[in-house]
């Protein structure tokens, strides 16, 4: 027989799931001070090492949800994407507080969580939640972007000691050298409502605002409307792109010739050609894609004036 819980030890834990390594590291220098701000409001800490999704896999088959608070997951996009697959797969219900510590941070960048690690605390020990859509691409889901075609492989050519330096500097500099090397890729695109056929140099789906350190690639989207904001950059004259970054920099590409831009609920994606992906900054899979979107799956904590925002 399953031992039974003490009512007193219900919801006194928090798993505090964690990259060293995100970001500049900085993390691993304030972990001792997370820990005892967890334990000065009550809760026991579990702590928990990202590595490659293993660990926490294995945490979440046998975690009893009843014993625990919340999850603080400290780290970037790519830390959060680990941490929510294996949510998902498991049924893990808990709420997500958010440390971010990684080199963009999209995810909690639309959230407008604190840049200042003692109010991040305040919001992931706080007691304000707002909902929040999870994006599926085959059998994997993404918390803020899925991105297809050329420069989109960025995130993975660029040095990690150059992002640790230079932040998001650093993506810029090394999709300049990938400039004179793409061509377009003709795709078909199927939703429910059309099908479209297209040249495309790239293209994003969204779950988000933001991706790579670009603010407002997505000013449209909303994180918990069960929709997902598809944007493709059509095939263009070189010389065109560069007015085209700085609309991309203002948010106000939707409206360009260039740019493809919809809405949808589900989407399947094909081609004939090999179309590198990429998930939360992470090598994604092969075509042919298939999306769809798990509407309002997590609660995540928000500053009380976020809060009063969402309502």
């Amino acid at each position: 027989m399953e031992k039974q819980t003490d009512k007193s030890e219900r919801r006194k834990k928090v798993l505090l799931y964690y990259n060293a390594y995100s970001g500049s590291g900085v993390f691993r220098n304030n972990l001792d001070h997370i820990i005892d701000r967890c334990q000065k409001a009550g809760y026991q800490v579990v702590p928990v090492r990202a590595a490659h999704g293993v660990v926490i896999n294995k945490v979440f088959e046998t975690l009893r949800q009843v014993e625990y608070s919340r999850i603080i997951v400290a780290g970037g996009d790519g830390t959060m994407n680990t941490c929510v697959n294996a949510m998902v797969r498991h049924g893990i219900d808990l709420p997500i507080g958010i440390l971010p510590a990684g080199t963009a941070n999209d995810f909690a960048y639309y959230f407008e969580l604190p840049s200042d690690l003692e109010l991040q605390l305040d919001v992931a020990l706080g007691s304000k939640t707002t909902k929040a859509d999870v994006g599926l691409v085959n059998d994997r889901c993404f918390i803020n972007v899925c991105a297809m075609g050329a420069l989109v492989d960025v995130s993975q050519k660029t040095d990690p000691n150059l992002k640790n330096a230079l932040g998001q500097m650093a993506y810029y500099l090394t999709a300049l050298t990938e400039l004179r090397q793409i061509h377009p890729i003709k795709v078909k695109l199927t939703t429910p409502e059309e099908i479209y056929v297209e040249d495309v140099y790239f293209m994003v789906v969204m779950n988000g605002e933001s991706a790579g350190g670009f603010r407002k690639l997505s000013p449209s989207s909303s994180m918990d409307d069960g929709k997902l904001d598809v944007i493709a950059f059509r095939k263009m004259p070189i010389v065109e792109f560069g007015p085209l970054l700085f609309e991309v920099v203002n948010g106000r590409h939707p409206e360009n010739k260039n740019v493809l831009y919809f809405q949808t609920t589900s989407l399947k994606i094909e081609s004939d050609e090999d179309l590198y992906t990429d998930i939360d900054g992470e090598e994604g899979a092969s075509l042919p894609l298939v999306f769809g979107v798990l509407r309002q799956r997590l609660d995540v904590f928000v500053s009380e004036e976020r809060w009063h925002y969402d309502d």
